[in-house]
């Protein structure tokens, strides 16, 4: 999970005032994406095995995104 602007290979989506970039060709693979923030991080959860339990902490010190 990263900040990112829209590219003609994304789908935006407006939830709840806050707008999400989604690679098409992820989003077929994934079907649905839930974001949850726990306080420590954001925790994803889809059809795809992203490892472990998610991605909490993408983007901060000893986050466990693509590790």
């Amino acid at each position: 999970m990263a900040l990112d602007e829209p590219k003609d290979t994304d789908d935006a989506f407006d939830v709840k005032g806050l707008k999400f970039v989604v690679d098409k060709e992820f989003m077929e693979k994934a079907e649905t994406i839930k974001v949850d923030f726990t306080g420590m991080g954001f925790h994803l959860d889809s059809n795809i095995d992203m490892g472990g339990d998610g991605c909490s902490g993408c983007g901060s010190d000893g986050g466990s995104c693509g590790d």
